[in-house]
């Protein structure tokens, strides 16, 4: 008998895309699957939309709870779940029809506690390929971190992830802040036993200024509240990963100033005054660690460049 999935939607005020949604995991291939929506509190149509679909299908589970953050939001679904498997969809995003087929078939023939697929993103109305290759990738916890924060093949977000329900036993999401993947997904890699990968663009982000992370396609978007949590999880992973996972604990601090230096860039080349603040902070910490990250083994040429062009004065007043 086929695995049962369980497919978790949260969704807050999305009544002109939630039908899409809805409709893409509705017309799935694979059939074994029970479709859990969390309205959070929505104060326009959503919650009829989603009636509307659950009274024509039985396998739509529709709930609703006031307005929450979405770590909580989807700890809710997870209460409501029966799958073995766990998938995610956003309410503004869409599934293509044999997202849960291929993943489920990826899952099963390798064994894997995560399988995953390649996406592509809708950015007005434009379909671009995001974090697409070619074959397959297996691989065990820290081989799978490690791509993980390369951020070339897969992303932190849990849409387009397979993953086996006991993982979120073990850890749940984070009940506080706006961006609960970044701060969870990598322990769920970590403690996996095998994750699997395919390059197949199963998947669609679509990008719009409504979304939690607009900022990841439209630069002049960000602000200090932003970065800040993303700074504050990304300095939690490198000290977590360090303990867990020593041997990439270098890797790891890599990541966390490539990043730093890559806000430095966008900052700097947009002139986001907005976000001086964290500017100076960002420059703060990249001087203290200049010859660490400027002299690692792992930095990109582009990365030199940056850091020359923003962090050089700095250093030279020491």
């Amino acid at each position: 008998m086929s695995v049962k999935v369980s497919v978790i939607m949260l969704t807050f005020n999305r009544e002109k895309l939630l039908g899409r949604a809805i409709e893409s995991v509705l017309a799935q291939s694979y059939q074994n699957f029970e479709f859990i929506i969390v309205d959070n509190g929505s104060e326009d149509h959503s919650k009829e939309v989603a009636e509307s679909y659950a009274q024509k299908d039985s396998r739509i589970q529709l709930y609703q709870i006031s307005k929450r953050c979405i770590g909580a939001g989807r700890n809710y679904g997870l209460s409501k779940a029966s799958g073995e498997y766990i998938t995610f969809l956003d309410d503004d995003d869409w599934m293509y029809g044999d997202m849960l087929e291929y993943l489920v078939g990826l899952a099963e023939e390798y064994q894997a506690d995560i399988a995953l697929c390649s996406s592509h993103k809708e950015v007005q109305g434009e379909l671009q390929n995001n974090c697409c290759f070619d074959g397959i990738m297996v691989m065990d916890g820290q081989e799978s971190v490690v791509e993980l924060l390369k951020r070339k093949k897969y992303n932190a977000a849990y849409p387009s992830k397979l993953l086996k329900k006991e993982l979120f036993a073990q850890i749940p999401f984070r009940e506080d802040g706006k961006y609960d993947d970044i701060t969870v997904v990598y322990k769920h890699f970590a403690i996996a036993k095998r994750i699997v990968a395919g390059g197949e663009p199963k998947y669609c982000f679509v990008r719009h200024l409504n979304n939690h992370s607009a900022f990841t396609t439209n630069d002049l978007l960000l602000n200090e509240v932003q970065l800040r949590e993303y700074l504050d999880a990304f300095r939690e992973r490198s000290e977590w990963l360090g303990e867990r996972l020593p041997a990439i604990r270098t890797y790891a601090k890599y990541s966390e100033w490539s990043y730093m230096i890559s806000m430095c860039n966008k900052i700097e080349s947009n002139h986001l005054e907005n976000c001086n603040t964290v500017l100076a902070e960002i420059k703060a910490e990249l001087t203290e660690n200049y010859d660490l990250f400027f002299y690692s083994k792992y930095i990109q040429e582009f990365e030199k460049q940056w850091m020359q062009a923003y962090i050089k004065k700095e250093v030279s007043e020491r």
